[in-house]
């Protein structure tokens, strides 16, 4: 189960931390991912991380603006966004994969809405 928390409204430039709680994590789970969606849009991929070592992954749209870390003693993901922009705006979902190349994700979050105004 995952529950993801810590979304709202910001300012342009401003800053938000996501979190995402994990219950159940097997020694299957490879890793945690961040996807985001608006509304008539697909879904798309944001950031992940490896649970062990802690490597980690990002969309272009995101380079240098978001950092995605891990507590494993939590199980919990954490998605710090910085410099947000109004293109941010988007439900995030926080989701886990078994996939060893973290292509593929099998359990996903109920979704957190962050808003950004210009």
């Amino acid at each position: 189960q995952l529950q993801a928390s810590g979304g709202g409204l910001v300012q342009a430039g401003g800053s938000l931390r996501l979190s995402c709680a994990v219950s159940g994590r097997s020694f299957s789970s490879y890793g945690m991912g961040w996807f985001r969606q608006t509304p008539g849009k697909e879904r798309e991929f944001v950031a992940a991380i490896r649970w062990s070592g802690g490597s980690t992954y990002y969309a272009d749209s995101v380079k240098g603006r978001f950092t995605i870390s891990r507590d494993n003693a939590k199980n919990t993901v954490y998605l710090q966004m910085n410099s947000l922009k109004p293109e941010d705006t988007a439900v995030y979902y926080c989701a886990h994969t078994s996939d060893s190349l973290l292509r593929h994700y099998d359990y996903w979050g109920q979704g957190t809405l962050v808003t950004v105004s210009s």
